[in-house]
Parts: C-alpha cells; sequence; structure tokens
C-alpha cells in the first residue's frame, strides 16, 4: 500500500535559481501564504495575501493565476510551484527593466545631438555632434542619414525618428 503525499516538498532544480537567502526568505512567504501549513497554497490563501496587499483580483482572476502556476494546473501550489512562479515575475521584471535600461540610453544620445534642445537634430546639429565623436562624414552623408531618419519629412530628426533609425 503506497503512502499519499502529505506534506513532503517536491525536489526541483527551481532552488537553484535563488541564492540560499532568497530561498530562505521564500520559503517564509510560502509558509506565510499557506495559512493552514498544509504544504500548499489555495486560491483563497493567495487571494487573502493579494487583498492584504492592497492588491483587489476578481476569484476567478486569482483563480486563473494559480491554476497557471500549479504543476497539476489545479487551484493548489505547493513550494516549488510558488518558487517558480516568483522566477517567472523576476524573470518578467528584468524584462522591463532592461527595457527601461535601453529607453534611457536612448535618451541620453538623442540629448547628445539634440544640442539646442528643443526636441528636434538638425543636420548642422547631426554634423556637429558627429564631428564631437570624432566621425567625419561629408555632405552627401548627412544628408543620406537626414532622408532616410527623418520619415515624416520636415527637415529634421525627433526623438521618434531617431529611436525608429537605432533600433
Amino acid at each position: 500500500m503506497s503512502v499519499p503525499f502529505l506534506g513532503r516538498r517536491r525536489s526541483s532544480s527551481i532552488k537553484k535559481e535563488f541564492s540560499e537567502k532568497e530561498l530562505n526568505e521564500l520559503r517564509i512567504a510560502f509558509d506565510l501564504l499557506d495559512r493552514n501549513q498544509d504544504g500548499q497554497v489555495t486560491t483563497r490563501e493567495f487571494k487573502i495575501m493579494l487583498n492584504n496587499l492592497g492588491i483587489d483580483l476578481k476569484q476567478n482572476k486569482v483563480d486563473e493565476l494559480i491554476r497557471s502556476a500549479s504543476h497539476a494546473g489545479k487551484e493548489l501550489i505547493d513550494e516549488n510551484d510558488f518558487l517558480k512562479f516568483v522566477k517567472q515575475i523576476q524573470d518578467l521584471c528584468d524584462l522591463r527593466n532592461s527595457k527601461d535600461d535601453d529607453e534611457q540610453d536612448l535618451v541620453a544620445a538623442f540629448t547628445v545631438f539634440d544640442m539646442d534642445n528643443d526636441g528636434y537634430i538638425t543636420k548642422d546639429e547631426l554634423r556637429i555632434a558627429m564631428e564631437m565623436i570624432g566621425e567625419e562624414v561629408s555632405e552627401d552623408q548627412l544628408t543620406h542619414i537626414m532622408e532616410v531618419a527623418d520619415t515624416d519629412k520636415d527637415g529634421k530628426i525627433n526623438y521618434e525618428e531617431f529611436a525608429q533609425l537605432l533600433s
């Protein structure tokens, strides 16, 4: 006769994704979520935590979140499911932060070229900025850059056009 799986933790490689300190903190968080200490978090327990954080989600959304995090597709998650869920959220945050850093770099680069801070790069500003960074460009090259970058054909490059050119 087999003994049912009760309160035992499944082994998982997900634990390798976290430092020992992070893992300990996440275990504490999981234990706080698991109000009845049965080794599983229900949608009800998860919704209580969200409400305590000021996040008001409809029950069907909470059910959907937990089902998507559950290795069995049920409305229960164990510690490993929880760790995988947290890792997915961290990865999403890393992607968002990476995009924010790229955006900041583009804005900084645009500012270098937009010398009079009017929100546009003129042909003269482009020439001066290129000279400042040690790039010699001919009049034909400048004209070509302006033709390619200036998609709205107003004779200057706005931030959106600059970003499009560099992407």
